[in-house]
């Protein structure tokens, strides 16, 4: 295609309406089309990045393979398309400001007044349009953080409506994400709101294309008529977003209600390839009727919002279906967790998976939950701090180094087990300071994590993590039979840990999550499944002996 396309989508009404699932299953039925397409997210907050967001605050900080730490809808950008995001695809009002200031204080303004119009609205539309200039996509959609009416949101908007004149006709459009609420005491679903949201995007110079309405219950055909009137779109530009069972039926019921058709008759582009989503069924077809059934143990400190542990929760998904297994999880709070209520907390599961997390908080109910999962010989997967929390426990339970421990949480402990990198010690800003993005792993010979990986010598993941194994406990641990069966060749520092005499313990530096996908479920999970399947099963055999 010689000139890239645009899709800008925006949301009214209220909150988590999930216009991320929107672009992100709007951009799955294009690029099944053919169309190489991308999605990026404007979040309107000041933070640079949500790296030093409390998960709390924003659910889970996602990472990309060059290190950007993101929101967490990139994540279902790319377990929704399989391909790769960047820096460039998540962009905050931080870093936009952040950018311009620095340029003033270089003097790239030439002594102008700077001010939000032009300045900001400029360097937004700079950010829209890098991925485009790349010249490797066909179509990029862009998600609006936030509700139309914010104020964080209207230099974003009026960005936007600059785009959409600069751009001319056929090569940018808007998807309005909307609410359509049904009361009850009346009986009927209300179209005022959808109405009242996108007056307010008129008024700040934009008009819906189209019209994608989440509701609760089906939209009749005079009530579309009716939205389509009275939001001046067009009737076959009314989309119905009925809830669903689960986020990956959204593709199926976008394209049922033609998302896809009238988007490509907007942009003036061909539509005669028919979407190939054989894959994607296949997959819901697995998802929908499991052969088995398993329950995992989420070990974690943030677990009262789920989408602290988004990525882990749908790479499970993944790993179920692609072992045709239903995958139950039980979160567990570490901060909870103590030597009179482990057993009654932890029996029962089939899998314990030790979450990633900062602070010393809770810890010690996370390596209580590692010595349950090693003496019981359940399997064990810990990610980022879960494998710092398993070298700990072996180091305390095993070596007999009684007050082992992280320098995170105690510095003053005489065997740190787990340290600060050399090189991070003199550093005090915390924002984008960690090691960040994919490190190339060395895989031993032979070791179960190879097997895991599929014979792999060598694999690339991502990190999101400060302290490091401390090489100095290494050949201790190792002859003791915590083996080191994953390193960076590089700088040698550990990145997998997994036990000898189990039946499947693993504990990797990395955060295995990120990478997991519909198209691609990542092996460590996939395994993690299959060997929690292979537990249950053994058990049962064994009560019924």
């Amino acid at each position: 295609m010689a000139q890239t396309k645009y899709i800008f989508v925006t949301g009214g009404v209220t909150s988590s309406l999930g216009k991320g699932i929107i672009a992100a299953s709007l951009a799955k039925l294009l690029q099944s089309r053919g169309y190489k397409t991308t999605i990026q997210k404007l979040d309107p907050y000041i933070n640079v990045d949500p790296g030093t967001l409390n998960p709390y605050e924003h659910g889970e900080c996602y990472v990309t393979d060059d290190g950007a730490e993101t929101d967490l809808d990139l994540g279902h950008y790319e377990r929704f398309l399989n391909v790769r995001t960047s820096q460039a695809n998540n962009v905050t009002t931080g870093r936009i400001y952040q950018s311009v200031i620095d340029k003033e204080r270089r003097g790239e303004f030439l002594g102008k007044t700077v001010q939000v119009v032009p300045h900001i609205t400029n360097e937004i539309k700079e950010r829209v349009q890098v991925l485009g200039n790349s010249g490797e996509y066909d179509i990029v959609i862009t998600e609006i953080g936030g509700t139309v009416g914010d104020i964080e949101s209207l230099p974003y908007i009026e960005a936007v409506r600059q785009l959409l004149w600069e751009l001319g006709d056929n090569n940018a459009i808007v998807v309005h994400l909307t609410l359509v609420p049904y009361l009850s005491a009346a009986g009927e679903l209300k179209t005022k709101p959808t109405q009242h949201s996108v007056k307010t995007l008129m008024e700040s110079g934009i008009k819906a294309d189209i019209l994608v309405c989440r509701t609760e219950h089906k939209i009749s055909d005079d009530i579309k008529d009716k939205l389509a009137l009275f939001c001046n779109v067009k009737r076959e530009a009314v989309i119905q977003s009925i809830d669903a069972s689960t986020i990956y039926d959204v593709p199926i019921l976008m394209q049922e209600e033609g998302l896809d058709t009238v988007t490509l008759q907007k942009l003036a582009l061909p539509d005669t390839n028919e979407p190939d989503l054989t894959n994607w069924k296949e997959f819901l077809e697995r998802h929908k009727n499991p052969k088995n059934e398993v329950t995992i143990g989420l070990v974690g400190k943030y677990v009262e919002l789920q989408d602290s542990y988004k990525s882990i929760l749908e790479a499970f998904i993944h790993a179920g279906a692609k072992n045709e297994v239903k995958v139950n999880v039980r979160s567990v709070h570490s901060e909870y967790i103590t030597d009179g209520n482990l057993e009654s907390k932890l029996k029962g599961l089939d899998g314990i998976l030790v979450a990633p997390g900062f602070g010393e908080r809770g810890i010690e109910g996370k390596i209580k939950a590692v010595n349950y999962a090693r003496t019981n010989e359940i399997p064990f997967l810990g990610i980022c701090l879960g494998m710092q929390m398993a070298v700990i426990e072996y180091a305390r339970n095993v070596l007999e180094l009684k007050e082992a421990s992280s320098t995170e949480m105690n510095l003053d402990t005489p065997d740190p087990v787990i340290s600060l990198m050399e090189e991070q010690k003199s550093i005090t800003n915390k924002g984008g300071t960690m090691r960040l993005g994919a490190w190339d792993c060395l895989l031993k010979e032979g070791s179960l994590v190879q097997e895991v990986y599929g014979g792999a010598t060598e694999i690339s993941e991502r990190h999101r993590h400060r302290y490091e194994f401390n090489n100095k406990y290494k050949a201790d641990l190792d002859a003791a039979g915590l083996v080191a069966s994953g390193t960076n060749s590089k700088t040698n520092l550990v990145e997998i840990v997994e036990l000898k005499d189990h039946p499947w313990f693993i504990g990797v530096q990395y955060h295995p999550e990120y990478k997991s996908t519909v198209a691609n479920p990542h092996p460590l999970f996939v395994g993690f499944v299959k060997a929690a399947l292979v537990h249950k099963k053994s058990q049962t055999n064994a009560s019924m002996a």
